[in-house]
């Protein structure tokens, strides 16, 4: 990505619409941006008036905002529009399917970011008021993704004044090939997670090569257990404010069965997401 010049904001008339909106604003300023709103549903006069008094509430816009008014199902009329509209960021906050008094990201979200043509921020914890980024952790597992999404995560961090970077390497235990049973095998276990551990910085490290990281610190942090899950647990007990993912692959039959490791974070949502395309 590297880059976020349209963000497209779904607008819902929920409890969560004046954070949402002035989140959006603000992220729009902090990247130079071009704002997008759609709204899945009917237009009337209360909506309209409802959304201009709340925007003339937020900070004023570097750029206008378009708003998009459009009827059908949430999924393929968000999905569309980042077609149509070539937007490079879209964020979700709360969705709500017209005429059904329910609120939600989770299953939306999921649709939503299997399909998405760019980015996707999923906000958990929308402010009126702006909470400063303090610390964002960014997947660094190897797959052919993670560096661009590295970088990306790079330039995001720089873009919300944040200063700590976090790289983390999920291993999967399998990697290790070694049963613990005795003191020796536990001798073995820990020196063979160490090699492990310095291979991947080793390989993290490359990326960050022709970066300028000058004004941020940078960390990287091996972790061994489920992919997904345990960077999620990561990122929930370092009390990170942005978790950075690499977006999913296509997903077959096999991943319908069996979980990608992006479905542990949209199963149980442990901060502000942004999933990198």
């Amino acid at each position: 990505m590297q880059k976020i010049d349209k963000i497209l904001i779904g607008i819902a008339f929920s409890p969560n619409l004046k954070p949402n909106i002035f989140e959006a604003v603000r992220l729009a300023n902090m990247f130079n941006a071009e704002l997008v709103g759609v709204h899945v549903g009917e237009k009337n006069d209360q909506k309209i008036a409802d959304l201009n008094s709340l925007l003339g509430e937020a900070d004023t816009l570097n750029k206008p905002i378009k708003t998009i008014w459009q009827e059908g199902k949430p999924v393929d009329v968000i999905l569309q529009t980042c077609t149509n509209e070539n937007i490079d960021l879209l964020i979700l906050g709360a969705l709500q399917q017209e005429n059904i008094l329910k609120y939600y990201v989770g299953s939306i979200a999921r649709k939503i970011t299997r399909k998405a043509p760019c980015s996707v921020l999923l906000l958990i914890k929308p402010s009126i008021e702006r909470v400063n980024c303090k610390h964002i952790v960014v997947n660094g597992l190897k797959d052919s993704k993670t560096e661009e999404t590295i970088k990306t995560s790079i330039f995001v961090t720089k873009k919300l004044k944040c200063k700590k970077l976090t790289i983390v390497e999920e291993v999967t235990q399998e990697e290790l090939h070694v049963k613990v049973n005795d003191d020796k095998s536990l001798r073995r276990a820990n020196i063979a997670k160490e090699r492990i551990k310095n291979r991947e910085d080793r390989r993290v490290k490359k990326f960050l090569k022709d970066v300028d990281c000058s004004s941020l610190t940078i960390q990287t942090q091996s972790i061994f257990g489920k992919r997904g899950y345990s960077i999620g647990h990561y990122a929930k007990v370092k009390r990170a404010d942005l978790l950075v993912m690499n977006a999913p692959s296509k997903l077959g039959l096999l991943d319908r069965i069996f979980p990608h490791d992006i479905e542990y974070i949209l199963s149980e949502l442990p901060t502000d997401v942004l999933i990198v395309r």
